[in-house]
């Protein structure tokens, strides 16, 4: 895989958190201190009083901006208001001045901005978001997680096209599989949607299409890919992320509910905190979005110090691996 020689900065929407710039600026220092160069996109005075707690940064940079995008607004604001934080990090990615764009804000504003100020790859017909869902081999790249509730079939086939492309240049696999999601692994088993685009993925020979599969192998890692409609991915990664967060809970109230589980907490603690690593959103970063012509990452809004430095870590590694490149060269096999 060759890395690119020119090192540009990942353009962080300073003001998109939650909690306001203080946990981005902190996950910006710590991405800056692995050797990314960062440009916090926001208000001055609050990016820089923030980062007077961080002395010696010379990888972080502040690019101005009094207005931002709150998540209470609608997305479609960002049409009439061009210098909200959201508006100059995707344009500065047009712009040729950063390599990236990441929220850990609003995402459909983001995803509204993208494509207002990026636009479409030719032959995409609406971007997905692709996130990672942890599985017994890893994890497992899930698309669309919201950004298109209503879709047509061949809206999956180009989201396999652009994710088999991603995941190939990110993570060096040559054939990665592709599921489409559905209620069984049988091929007359699904909705409407999953008829009809079971012999679309079926026939495209840019990816390396496994067949149907359940909501379970996604956890067992059946493929390295799934596909399904916006609205279905979402609830399947929110129930996910949600449940992940109880069982944790459940097995901590177990540890400490008499002294022989405290000490035998204390012996394990090396690797529970193994398995909360692995089930902790916060590690994948943010998520992609898939088909505009520039990389765009979305993070959670509620995203801590550790989450903005994994976004801001994997849209550089993105960068620096030319993803953009892959994935401008996509050639539509349908069109919706």
């Amino acid at each position: 895989m060759l890395f690119r020689m020119e090192t540009l900065p990942i353009a962080l929407d300073a003001m998109g958190s939650d909690f306001g710039p203080g946990v981005v600026v902190a996950g910006a220092v710590e991405a800056a201190q692995l050797g990314i160069p960062v440009l916090l996109v926001g208000d001055e005075a609050q990016v820089q009083a923030e980062l007077k707690k961080y002395p010696q940064n010379p990888n972080v940079q502040v690019h101005h901006t009094a207005d931002f995008i709150t998540m209470d607004e609608h997305a479609s604001d960002v049409r009439r208001r061009p210098e909200a934080s959201i508006n100059v990090c995707t344009r500065l990615v047009k712009e040729g001045k950063a390599g990236a764009a990441v929220s850990m804000g609003h995402s459909g504003a983001t995803m509204a901005s993208a494509l207002f100020t990026l636009g479409r790859i030719k032959g995409v017909d609406r971007p997905a978001i692709m996130a990672y869902m942890p599985s017994q081999k890893g994890f497992c790249a899930l698309l669309d997680v919201g950004a298109n509730a209503d879709i047509k079939a061949p809206y999956l086939q180009q989201w396999a096209v652009l994710a088999s492309a991603y995941y190939q240049a990110v993570h060096n696999r040559p054939r990665p599989s592709v599921g489409l999601l559905s209620i069984g692994e049988e091929e007359h088993k699904g909705s409407a949607l999953v008829l009809e685009a079971h012999p679309l993925l079926k026939q495209t020979p840019e990816i390396n299409f496994y067949g149907n599969v359940e909501g379970k192998d996604i956890f067992k890692g059946t493929t390295d890919i799934i596909v399904t409609d916006g609205f279905t991915g979402n609830v399947v990664l929110k129930t996910a992320e949600g449940e992940a967060k109880v069982l944790m809970g459940w097995i901590k109230e177990a540890l400490m509910s008499t002294l022989v589980s405290k000490i035998g907490a204390m012996l394990a603690r090396p690797a529970l905190r193994k398995i909360a690593d692995r089930v902790d959103p916060s590690e994948y970063g943010a998520s992609v979005l898939l088909g505009v012509q520039g990389l765009v990452f979305i993070g959670h809004g509620s995203g801590d110090v550790k989450a903005v430095k994994n976004a801001v870590r994997v849209a550089h590694e993105a960068y620096q691996k030319d993803v953009l490149g892959r994935l401008k060269s996509f050639s539509s096999p349908a069109s919706g």
